[in-house]
C-alpha cells in the first residue's frame, strides 16, 4: 500500500485546508496510507542549522513517503511562509533533495471565490524548482472553503469527488 504524506499549509487546527485533509484521509481509506507532517516544528530556515531534530524528522517523513500531498491556502497571492519554509529545508542539497523524483499532489483553498489559484502556481512552480515529479492533471482548487466545512471536514460532495477523480490518477501513478 502506498504512503502518502499529507503536508497542510495551515497551521491553525479548524483551518479549511485541514478540513480538507481529514476529508481526503477519509476517502483515500484503504488505497494508501496517510501521515500528516507538522510543519509547525520547524525553525526558521538557516543554512547554519545542520542539526536540529524536527527538520530531520520532517526529511525522513518525505523521503518515506511514495506521493507528497499539499492541501495549502493562499496567503496574499502566495504560499504560506511555513509552507515555504518546510519546502526550503527539505529542498536541500539543491537538485539532489528528497523531492527530486517525488511525486507530488497538489490541492489550494480559499475562502474567496479564486479557490488559491495563485498559491498552486507558485506552489507548482517551486516544486518544479526542486525537480519533484507534480502530477499534470486538473487543477484542484477549493473555492469559498471556509463555508464548505463542517465538524472540521470538507463535506462539499462534488468537490470531494472532483478530489478522488484526481487522486485516483495520482495513486496509479505511484
Amino acid at each position: 500500500m502506498p504512503q502518502l504524506l499529507m503536508i497542510p499549509g495551515s497551521l491553525r487546527e479548524a483551518s479549511s485546508s485541514r478540513a480538507t485533509v481529514r476529508a481526503m484521509e477519509a476517502r483515500i481509506g484503504d488505497r494508501a496510507s496517510c501521515v500528516t507532517a507538522d510543519v509547525g516544528r520547524l525553525p526558521h530556515y538557516n543554512a547554519d542549522t545542520t542539526d536540529d531534530p524536527a527538520v530531520a524528522a520532517f526529511i525522513a517523513q518525505v523521503e518515506a513517503a511514495d506521493g507528497v500531498v499539499f492541501v495549502t491556502p493562499e496567503y496574499n497571492y502566495s504560499i504560506p511562509g511555513v509552507l515555504k519554509n518546510a519546502i526550503d529545508w527539505a529542498s536541500r542539497p539543491a537538485y539532489a533533495s528528497v523531492f527530486k523524483g517525488k511525486p507530488c499532489f497538489v490541492v489550494t483553498t480559499s475562502g474567496g471565490v479564486m479557490g488559491g489559484v495563485r498559491a498552486q502556481a507558485h506552489l507548482k512552480y517551486v516544486l518544479n524548482g526542486m525537480l519533484a515529479r507534480v502530477h499534470i492533471g486538473k487543477e484542484i482548487i477549493v473555492a469559498q472553503a471556509n463555508a464548505k466545512v463542517k465538524d472540521g471536514r470538507l463535506e462539499d460532495e462534488a468537490v470531494l469527488d472532483f478530489i478522488d477523480e484526481e487522486m485516483t490518477g495520482f495513486l496509479a501513478g505511484l
